[in-house]
């Protein structure tokens, strides 16, 4: 269950949320008209806004970095190199945990994140908008590519149940025509070898 949802369910406490820290717990309490508390260290600590890098060298193309990914901030194909998106990272590091070649890495962002090669980098354009709108409009954009994540599996898991029925029915068809097939064979009369 997503931490949103399940803070709405009563499940969760509002202090499990290492990005959001402590600006963020003051936010869900004010949300909430509850008061606020200290993060929980046992789900971490405040860090920098970070965002998942991948050694692309290293990279399996094992997919599970992408299935982990909550704002389908990577992509990429199987047994194919992966890549992150940096401007949809949302720093949660929930990536990290299942690449089994360790090749991701968390990059502390500030106006400019330079990768391992400075090939990729990413340029923080403001303007003139204020600190907290820019963190605003992040956390929406974050929302918005959670709630098409969620659509993309629905849809993806509606299609593979579609090919599913479609093979039933083949397969069915088969096995009727095949019975067919022994019926007939069973009512023809046999030729003698004369």
């Amino acid at each position: 269950m997503p931490y949103a949802e399940a803070i709405a369910a009563g499940s969760a406490s509002i202090n499990q949320c290492p990005p959001g820290g402590e600006a963020g717990i003051r936010q869900l309490a004010d949300l909430l008209g509850i008061k606020p508390m200290p993060l929980s260290a046992v789900n971490g600590v405040t860090k920098l806004k970070a965002v998942a890098l991948i050694d692309e060298q290293d990279c399996i193309g094992c997919t599970l970095c992408i299935d982990a990914c909550p704002v389908d901030a990577i992509v990429g194909a199987a047994k194919q190199m992966h890549t992150v998106i940096e401007v949809e990272c949302t720093g949660c590091e929930l990536c990290l945990a299942p690449c089994p070649v360790d090749c991701i890495r968390m990059i502390p962002l500030t106006k400019l994140v330079a990768s391992l090669e400075s090939s990729h980098s990413i340029i923080i354009d403001s303007g003139s908008l204020s600190e907290s709108e820019i963190k605003k409009r992040a956390a929406d954009r974050a929302r918005e590519r959670y709630q098409f994540r969620l659509q993309r599996l629905d849809r993806e898991e509606q299609e593979q149940a579609e090919k599913f029925a479609q093979k039933t029915i083949l397969a069915s068809r088969g096995s009727k025509r095949a019975s067919m097939l022994s019926g007939l064979k069973c009512t023809l009369p046999h030729q003698s070898d004369s």
